[in-house]
């Protein structure tokens, strides 16, 4: 059984729809076991998320149309950048080419201002610190990621992913080369950022001045919590595959269209994140949350990695 390029796009974006909950239940479920606790079920989020679409829809009197259009915009970003980058397939697919890795951030950065927008739209003063802090951290992090994605270019002289994916996946020189490493490493420091993980803020939190993103929700309920939380797991998703399929570890993708190699692409596409994932689970587990006037810090760490990447190219180390 052969799938077309376009069934193959579909594939993709079912993909992140259907496991993106079960990546973060694993990840929750690996927490609470090293901290010495049973811990939720890995389908927990799955079952958090159908509880909500069950519930009624509520929203805040001062609230307008931003703050119930935010949960499907946010969705619909998430959705589309599944169509540009290397989910499961090495060569690209109808709408792969619509959008460099630059094109994808903005999707990225369109979805956070307009949860940001509805979080100031509900009138409360917890979701208005949490998107304050929100977007204050994105305005640190983007100049890091812009550095990160040159860099990248440079080394692999093109800024479309599935391009980038096949350049590092043949060159295993370029994999090793001193500006990527530093590149990935700032990637990562960055995607600890965005997705809320120690040492920037604990996932599991229930103190509203400690949060950032979770504290954005705080107004919504019914089918609109469940998109956002929902779109939380499929921003994690994404920002794993970028990470692993783009950066990291190129290999494992499918370069046909049979059924057996599609699920092959699935099983070690999900493999990588639970590996990387642990790796996750072992630095949240192991260092102290930082306080919030410490997070320019880490954020400031970050950015040296990638000025250091895009200087180890320019002087051509290694």
């Amino acid at each position: 059984m052969f799938f077309t390029p376009l069934a193959m796009q579909s594939a993709q974006v079912l993909t992140l729809l259907l496991l993106a909950p079960l990546l973060s239940g694993c990840i929750a479920r690996a927490e609470a076991i090293v901290a010495g606790k049973r811990g939720p079920s890995i389908f927990q989020v799955y079952r958090d998320i159908l509880k909500f679409f069950r519930k009624q829809s509520i929203r805040p009197e001062p609230s307008s149309w931003p703050f119930r259009a935010a949960p499907y915009i946010a969705c619909g970003c998430y959705a589309t950048i599944a169509t540009l980058i290397p989910v499961l397939t090495t060569y690209p697919l109808p709408g792969a080419t619509f959008g460099d890795i630059l094109g994808g951030a903005f999707v990225f950065a369109l979805a956070g201002f307009f949860i940001a927008i509805a979080a100031l739209d509900s009138g409360s003063q917890y979701a208005d610190l949490g998107s304050s802090r929100a977007v204050m951290v994105g305005i640190l992090v983007e100049p890091t990621l812009i550095l990160i994605f040159f860099s990248v270019a440079f080394i692999t002289g093109t800024d479309l992913p599935y391009a980038m994916n096949a350049a590092l996946r043949h060159s295993a020189a370029d994999v090793l080369r001193p500006a990527h490493v530093l590149a990935t490493a700032a990637f990562f420091m960055m995607l600890l950022v965005d997705t809320g993980r120690i040492p920037i803020e604990s996932s599991s939190a229930t103190i509203e001045m400690g949060m950032i993103d979770d504290a954005r929700y705080f107004e919504h309920s019914g089918v609109w919590m469940a998109l956002l939380k929902w779109g939380s797991s499929m921003k994690q998703f994404l920002l794993y595959v970028i990470f692993i399929n783009v950066l990291l570890l190129p290999m494992g993708l499918s370069s046909g269209g049979s059924l057996g190699a599609l699920l092959m692409a699935v099983g070690t596409l999900f493999a990588k994140m639970l590996a990387v994932g642990a790796f996750v689970v072992a630095i949240e587990t192991t260092f102290a949350k930082l306080r919030l006037y410490k997070i320019t810090e880490f954020i400031a760490t970050g950015l040296l990695v990638a000025v250091l990447a895009v200087f180890a190219y320019v002087v051509g180390v290694g």
